[in-house]
């Protein structure tokens, strides 16, 4: 029979596929509009198999608030063009209602929730990489339940953030505080909710920053005071360079090569301990300051208030519980 235009475009409502993918699933099924309907998912099914090692970096980030928690999910794909369709971020507006009405816990209770025609949130995501030809999935997703929550996505739907209170506290603070969590990525919260291993990694780090910062200090100094200028000899290959250029002699490439290979050896075996766990702890200090909400300056403020104290100062007894953030640009 022949497929007249009013039933692609019904086929095409119903499915938001391509005007020439309804035409050949509705001759496949012989104007069978239900039928047609299956064709179509099926290719969604077959395109998200032949899609499954691609990489979904691009997408839309949507937030939820209701009834004392927060929702945010992120639906993935492989490019922006995809993303900025208008049926791309109604579907992951739809997905984030879903995950409302049925309170998922997480995002495998989320893939499993029914849609309004009896299907899955899964299935929906399949249906939606074929009407795409694009990889689609939902790389994230999570609630936060809270006495009071607040949620604030950034105009580009790339960044999202759900933060959430220990009790109700103005409206615009709280946006605002959700936005620094945009801005600024704290770790966590505050430095006692810091995870030991990332702790541990700042520590290791600052330590061996500080070892190497004092090693090439006593190296400076041993090449000045030989008459060498240590930016002319701080690698290899400055040496060569400025050795051809005549700024440094063959015989101070020699003694600088000898002098940094002595002094460093001797350094290292002689660091004052309690001064290396001492600047290492000083920098521990500083990545909770700047890493840290609570201690993070509050961006939307005056820029050097922390977020602690723009927030005690509204409210004496309010305090941030518990944080997410999505991002597709990091």
């Amino acid at each position: 029979m022949a497929v007249t235009l009013a039933d692609i475009k019904k086929l095409r409502d119903m499915t938001q596929a391509g005007m020439m993918d309804c035409k050949k699933a509705l001759e496949e099924a012989a104007g069978d509009m239900n039928r047609a309907v299956q064709i179509i998912r099926e290719k969604g099914k077959l395109v998200a198999s032949k899609r499954a090692d691609r990489t979904a970096t691009e997408g839309v980030v949507v937030a939820k608030i209701a009834e004392g928690k927060a929702y945010i999910v992120c639906l993935a794909c492989e490019t922006d063009f995809v993303a900025q369709v208008e049926s791309f971020g109604a579907t992951a507006n739809t997905i984030a209602e879903i995950a409302v009405a049925n309170d998922a816990a997480d995002l495998e209770a989320l893939l499993a929730c029914p849609t309004a025609d009896g299907r899955t949130v899964a299935d929906l995501v399949t249906e939606k990489t074929g009407q795409t030809g694009e990889k689609v999935e939902i790389p994230y997703y999570t609630r936060i339940e809270a006495p009071y929550c607040a949620q604030y996505v950034h105009f580009n739907k790339k960044l999202g953030a759900i933060v959430g209170f220990n009790k109700e506290v103005d409206e615009a603070l709280a946006k605002g505080i959700a936005m620094q969590v945009v801005s600024m990525n704290p770790v966590a919260v505050s430095a006692d909710l810091v995870p030991q291993s990332v702790i541990d990694e700042e520590i290791s780090a600052a330590t061996q920053k500080t070892k190497d910062e004092l090693v090439q200090k006593a190296v400076d100094a041993a090449l000045s005071k030989a008459g060498i200028n240590p930016a002319h000899v701080d690698s290899e290959d400055h040496i060569e360079s400025n050795q051809s250029k005549g700024w440094i002699t063959a015989e101070q490439a020699e003694q600088a090569r000898e002098i940094i290979k002595t002094v460093s050896a001797e350094k290292a075996a002689n660091l004052p301990a309690q001064m290396v766990e001492n600047i290492a702890k000083g920098r521990l200090a500083k990545f909770f300051k700047e890493q840290t909400l609570e201690e993070q300056a509050y961006q939307m403020g005056d820029g050097k208030t922390s977020v602690k104290d723009v927030l005690k100062a509204a409210d004496a007894e309010a305090k941030v519980v518990g944080f997410y953030r999505v991002s597709l640009c990091d």
